[in-house]
């Protein structure tokens, strides 16, 4: 088992490892900080830490802050110490009672901590020029689903993308057009979440997203990202 784990993950990494990271595109697309939901466990899949990594390091390599959760353990771990190791920025927002549990990261240049969830939720919206979500658990699933409550209800043109490394999120996928097929999801309600099959393609599909959103369109008031 550990075998065959090990030699998945050499060939996840020698393929990513052959892959340019796009360099600087933020400055043409205006992100400037990503906010990154993923698992506080590193999944049985050794191509989930590997394909973090490889995104700490593109968003390093392009001066593009990570916002996340804050944590040092599993793929929030990996990602944080990549950016770090890549020269990047990091900031860390974890709430108090996780500080311990979560083994908060002291690598990060900013850690905010919060009084609960709900301040670091929205401090993590307020942060962030868009949205990725790695693999995770019901914690990456309740924010991903979040933010895309809040785009269906108009309340903010952020791109949302999912990272769908080794079809990490096809239940999910199939489970939004189950809605859609039963009318759920009805017309003019659809959000327009943006599926990354490689690490790779998550920069440049964020980037050709955010250039169609005028930029008032982009930010929650601060008063309606507190009621919710």
């Amino acid at each position: 088992m550990r075998k065959q784990q090990g030699a998945a993950r050499a060939a996840y990494q020698q393929r990513l490892d052959g892959v340019a990271a796009p360099r600087h595109m933020h400055l043409m697309g205006g992100i400037k900080s990503i906010c990154v939901y993923c698992g506080s466990g590193p999944g049985t899949n050794p191509a989930f830490v590997v394909a973090t990594r490889a995104l700490g390091r593109i968003l390093a390599e392009n001066r593009i802050r990570l916002v996340y959760g804050g944590g040092s353990v599993g793929l929030m771990g990996a990602l944080a110490m990549s950016v770090v190791d890549h020269g990047g920025l990091v900031t860390g927002i974890i709430p108090d009672f996780l500080t311990e549990r979560e083994f908060m990261f002291q690598g990060a240049q900013e850690v905010i901590v919060t009084r609960d969830m709900h301040e670091r939720k929205r401090l993590m919206f307020e942060r962030a020029d868009a949205f990725v979500a790695l693999p995770g658990g019901i914690g990456t699933l309740e924010e991903l689903v979040e933010q895309m409550t809040w785009a269906q209800l108009g309340r903010h043109k952020k791109p949302i993308l999912i990272a769908n490394i080794e079809g990490f999120w096809e239940p999910l996928c199939a489970l939004l057009n189950h809605m859609k097929e039963l009318q759920f999801i009805r017309a003019g309600l659809t959000v327009n979440l943006l599926v990354a099959n490689r690490v790779e393609d998550i920069l440049p599909k964020l980037l050709e997203a955010v250039r169609a959103v005028a930029e008032p369109e982009k930010d929650m008031t601060p008063v309606v990202a507190e009621r919710l």
